[in-house]
């Protein structure tokens, strides 16, 4: 009996512990992961909303950059993490959406391996082309690819890259004869078309805002659901016709997925809040962002389909990563 009594009295302890460790939660510095470098776009989101975080949560929330393979490096490190709520981070579309359908595959799934939190943010990716194409429109862009097929290049940051799938999306969309040029950054890129090396591209809005803006490049199309804020005279690709043409950019926040439910519903809150936040929108949005802070099920949904749209892609256009 006493030894029944004492085994009893265990287990109930051990019962107790994870309860006990989640009502005092948190009780030390929370690290967020960056799978990139400092000073690239997901290190100045996350470095912009990181003290509003701490305010909510009470603990410091410390950025800790884990670059490399594209930003499937950092996500491996935050799906290996200990799921005590004491590290979540941040993932880009091509570490929780693309490179997990490329041939070389993650080591991890990100849709049972981590939690959905929310919604970073939403980087739209303009089609730009040379000012010196003369082309201003969608259809002059068509006319001329028709006219001469495989005469022009579109450059992107690397295959499989979003740039890249963006343009099989848009070769899909219209039948043109396209040549895929591929590039090691974003600047790089921007430089290409700029020099009329390449003839178009995608990329991210803020990499080429400022040449949309000093008349180096024209916009001709954005693969967002509405018109932008940034380019309000530059139609969607609903707009000429191509609605299956979907691309933005867009990071978003994730944690182990065996975090305590209590724990992720806080995480949600303190990140969804400071995202909605009036001075991170403003900060947000001078990025060239789309501020997020969605539900936790609106995210999950939104991975889901990201999945299987980018799957879709690469498997009907044979990509395999660089």
């Amino acid at each position: 009996m006493i030894r029944r009594l004492a085994l009893g009295a265990l287990l109930g302890a051990l019962v107790a512990l994870p309860a006990m460790a989640q009502s005092n939660w948190p009780n030390r510095p929370i690290r967020l992961i960056v799978p990139f470098g400092a000073g690239g776009p997901s290190d100045i989101v996350a470095r912009i909303i990181a003290p509003k975080i701490a305010a909510t949560l009470g603990q410091p929330v410390v950025v800790d950059n884990r670059a490399g393979a594209g930003g499937v490096t950092g996500v491996d490190v935050l799906a290996r993490s200990e799921p005590d709520g004491y590290t979540y981070g941040m993932g880009s579309a091509g570490g929780l959406a693309i490179s997990p359908n490329l041939d070389r595959g993650t080591p991890y799934n990100p849709l049972t391996d981590l939690a959905p939190i929310t919604l970073a943010v939403l980087v739209p990716e303009p089609l730009v082309v040379p000012a010196a194409t003369n082309f201003r429109t969608m259809q002059d862009l068509l006319t001329a690819a028709r006219a001469r097929p495989g005469a022009l290049n579109f450059g992107s940051t690397g295959s499989g890259s979003m740039p890249h799938l963006a343009a099989e999306q848009l070769r899909a969309a219209s039948g043109i004869d396209i040549v895929h040029i591929s590039y090691r950054s974003g600047g790089a890129l921007a430089t290409a078309i700029l020099t009329n090396e390449v003839q178009l591209g995608f990329a991210d809005l803020p990499v080429l805002l400022q040449h949309i803006r000093a008349g180096s490049m024209n916009a001709l199309a954005v693969g967002t659901p509405e018109r932008l804020s940034w380019l309000p005279e530059v139609p969607t690709m609903k707009e000429v016709g191509m609605p299956t043409v979907d691309a933005s950019n867009w990071h978003g926040i994730v944690a182990p997925v065996r975090v305590p439910e209590p724990i992720l519903a806080a995480l949600h809150r303190a990140t969804a809040g400071a995202l909605r936040d009036p001075e991170v929108v403003r900060l947000l949005s001078a990025q060239g962002a789309i501020p997020g802070g969605n539900s936790r099920e609106e995210f999950g949904a939104f991975l889901r389909r990201e999945n299987q749209k980018w799957g879709e892609v690469i498997r009907a256009n044979n990509i395999r990563a660089d």
